[in-house]
């Protein structure tokens, strides 16, 4: 089984190279960093670390795309950059698809920060994944090559991408939840607090499935107008 990494970075210069490392050591064919306009050198760490690189136009969709068009491998694997996993996380998955009926998945979190509000929101992840087969991209979402491209691949949309992806496999098959673990920064919730980000994230969400379009969603989480890999997971 050929795994393709596939990370999306825009101006991750601090992390690139931690994060290239510990992909690597999960063992995967490729790893496909996909940069969206970074201004800080993250391309050319992206090469001194062994990853091909490719340029993209910015926006996580478009970028997860990009990457897929140009990978090898019969797994995807979407790895965002601030979140790695455990080294035998793709023997994980390969035993997992040793069941032909298997298509695609997630791992369980663990949140790099001590709290109970941590734990709960690693439980509550874990729970949506495995009982609504809605896994959020930073929970490392996989697929057979061949479902990414019957299900037409990321919606190249603002935000909320991942969700999107997910609806769609859901329709076909269930996503499978694996054990992991996916280590995640903490940083997102860190910066706006937990109760905070995780109430923007269900808002987000509710407001998606009630018919509201990704671009006017993007522009209510991102106030600032600032541009990025933000997503609705968490």
């Amino acid at each position: 089984m050929d795994v393709s990494v596939i990370m999306p970075v825009l101006n991750e210069a601090g992390r690139i190279a931690d994060g290239l490392r510990r992909a690597w050591a999960t063992g995967p064919a490729e790893v496909i960093v996909v940069d969206g306009g970074s201004a800080d050198g993250t391309p050319a760490l992206a090469r001194q670390g062994g990853a091909q690189l490719v340029v993209s136009p910015p926006g996580r969709g478009v970028q997860l795309n990009a990457g897929a068009r140009v990978a090898r491998g019969d797994v995807l694997l979407f790895l965002h950059a601030d979140t790695w996993l455990a080294p035998d996380a793709l023997a994980q998955i390969e035993a997992a698809f040793a069941n032909p009926r298997v298509e695609a998945g997630a791992f369980v979190q663990r949140i790099q920060a001590v709290g109970i509000a941590y734990r709960l929101l690693e439980r509550g992840n874990a729970v949506r994944a495995a009982r609504l087969g809605l896994p959020y991209g930073d929970q490392g979402i996989f697929l057979r090559r061949s479902l990414f491209d019957r299900v037409g691949g990321f919606a190249e949309v603002a935000i909320m991408e991942d969700l999107l992806l997910m609806k769609r496999v859901r329709r076909l098959t269930r996503p499978v939840l694996l054990r992991g673990p996916l280590y995640v920064s903490a940083r997102r919730w860190q910066r706006n607090g937990v109760v905070r980000q995780t109430a923007r994230n269900w808002l987000l969400v509710a407001a998606l499935h009630l018919g509201a379009k990704p671009e006017r969603l993007a522009a209510w989480y991102r106030p600032e107008g600032k541009s990025g890999n933000s997503s609705g997971g968490g």
